[in-house]
């Protein structure tokens, strides 16, 4: 190697830890005027210079907005073109003696303008390749700020479901405590506003077309406001010859008036539903209500968990990939995916939750989303695994938690990046026939909170081997006589079919299983993925 690129390795070897350094501040910025003030203090501490300028817009067509230093005309040096790519210049004039354009993952673009140093001197090679590490550093940190923003909005929403839920189950059992129907229409006008956020709601009765009677919340007002309002929802039914529509009218958010929501609609027509089943029969009132309360419940979760349970697993080079889940009920506590991380590296992960119904699959929901996060962040898998932990830990009760595996698989080489929190053990069946049961990586997410730290493996799958991938639903799946498929009897068959493709393999343990258990119900959730590689 020539002297003086040694040189450059060495100077960069001991720059290790401000690179570092210098992440971990930007990384931990609460906005992206803090991440550029912490960026331009990089800067300056590094390179000793008289001045930093950033700039911030949305996309390459918007205007910039300086976000810190003081010379607006720094901008006329700034690379406009759209570009996707980091494109530095450099001794533009007297004043400026860096120009960088750096395009963000979101479209939008960081520009940076740099003076000259205070000993006058020249941005030498090991500066420019310093400065590039450093840009690269921000664009990483621009994307962990993103994907904070992602998981606190998933979650937020999340548990914002979760507590609208919870109100409805609330509502419907509230409004078959009263006899009054006066005091049942306003609960329920009461019950939608606060649901749904909104200023004014009205319960118009009509009788061949003429109004016999409305009902305003807050009372008071005058109808009109809310009949006549541009912002508003309703819907409505009709109980022997009268017509009683529910209106909402002026939602409103955080930061002011909002559009209503599929959901918000979704809620309104709930509400009047559970008014209407109280006006036909008050006796049977909370029989229906708790039907239609579970009927709603299960359609909403399930409609959620399609989106997470993939419908299609990615095309993964070299290798033959398959997967499957069959919930014991309408909404299940499984999960599996399979998602392609770029350069050729992708995650392979199952989970179960203990126990079944709505309150597993909002687990569910809660893993998908936080995963997906800390994936996209690159975040270790030992770290991201006691980072879920705490999460599942603080949005679950106490007898709820994850088994879950993940292994990371760089296809190229076939080495595999694996944790297994609490999980069956996962086979591995080797090109000499053996089978390895992979086990290793700590308890269950959301079984306890005491810090206790999870422990990684790394293996490496080669041609003709296989990966198995289950939950305990088929190895603990009964027949009639409450006998057990048993693990002996499942890793025998995965022996004896070792030469099905992935598909293949997948729907015959699939019919295996269900061969076994006969007319007994299924008591558990299967789920199965299963990775060949090919060569």
């Amino acid at each position: 190697m020539d002297p003086s690129q040694t040189n450059i390795v060495e100077k960069l070897a001991l720059q290790v830890d401000s690179f570092q350094e210098g992440f971990e501040i930007l990384s931990e910025s609460k906005s992206i005027n803090e991440m550029a003030k912490h960026f331009a203090t990089l800067l300056r501490g590094n390179f000793l210079v008289t001045d930093v300028n950033l700039f911030y817009k949305k996309d390459s067509d918007a205007t910039w907005k300086m976000m810190y230093g003081k010379k607006e005309k720094n901008t006329e040096c700034l690379i406009t073109n759209n570009g996707n790519r980091m494109q530095i210049e450099y001794d533009l004039n007297e004043d400026v003696k860096v120009c960088a354009n750096l395009p963000l993952i979101d479209n939008s673009v960081f520009g940076i303008t740099v003076g000259a140093k205070l000993d006058k001197s020249d941005f030498t090679e090991f500066d420019k390749i310093t400065l590039q590490i450093f840009l690269q550093l921000l664009d990483n940190a621009y994307q962990s700020f993103l994907n904070r923003q992602k998981e606190k909005e998933l979650i937020f929403e999340l548990n914002q479901r979760v507590l609208q839920l919870n109100n409805l189950i609330d509502t419907g059992i509230d409004l078959s405590k009263f006899e009054n129907r006066k005091l049942l229409f306003e609960l329920a006008l009461q019950r939608a506003a606060v649901l749904t956020d909104t200023s004014h709601a009205l319960i118009l009765i009509t009788k061949d077309e003429e109004t016999t009677d409305e009902i305003l919340f807050p009372p008071g007002m005058e109808s009109s406001m809310i009949t006549g309002s541009e912002n508003k929802i309703s819907a409505s039914f009709t109980y022997q010859g009268k017509e009683y529509i529910f209106t909402l009218a002026n939602k409103e958010s955080r930061t002011g008036a909002a559009e209503y929501t599929d959901l918000d609609k979704l809620l309104l027509e709930a509400i009047a539903r559970q008014v209407n089943a109280a006006i036909e029969n008050e006796f049977l009132h909370q029989e229906a209500l708790v039907k239609e309360r579970i009927e709603q419940e299960i359609d909403v979760a399930a409609s959620i968990q399609q989106k997470v349970i993939p419908r299609e697993l990615p095309k993964i080079p070299g290798y033959d990939v398959a997967g499957i889940n069959i919930p014991s009920r309408e909404v299940g506590g499984d999960y599996y995916d399979c998602i392609d991380l770029g350069d050729d590296r992708f995650a392979l992960v199952i989970a179960d939750v203990a126990g079944k119904g709505i309150a597993a699959s909002l687990l569910v929901n809660t893993l998908n989303a936080s995963l997906y996060a800390y994936l996209d962040n690159k975040t270790p898998l030992p770290e991201m695994a006691d980072k879920l932990n705490k999460i599942i830990y603080n949005a679950s009760p106490s007898d709820k938690f994850i088994t879950y595996f993940i292994t990371i698989l760089d296809a190229k080489t076939g080495e595999l990046d694996i944790v297994n929190a609490g999980h069956n053990p996962i086979l591995l069946l080797r090109e000499n026939g053996t089978m390895q049961k992979i086990e290793a990586g700590g308890v269950g997410l959301g079984m306890f909170d005491f810090g206790v730290p999870y422990e990684g493996e790394n293996l490496t799958i080669k041609t003709d081997e296989r990966l198995f991938l289950y939950t305990d639903g088929i190895p603990e799946a009964m027949d009639e006589s409450e006998e057990e498929y048993s693990d002996e009897r499942m890793e025998e068959f995965f022996l004896q079919n070792k030469t099905k493709t992935a598909n293949e393999f997948v729907d015959k343990i699939v019919k295996d299983v269900k061969s076994f258990t006969g007319n007994a119900e299924q008591s558990d959730d299967i789920t199965v993925l299963y990775l060949i590689r090919k060569n």
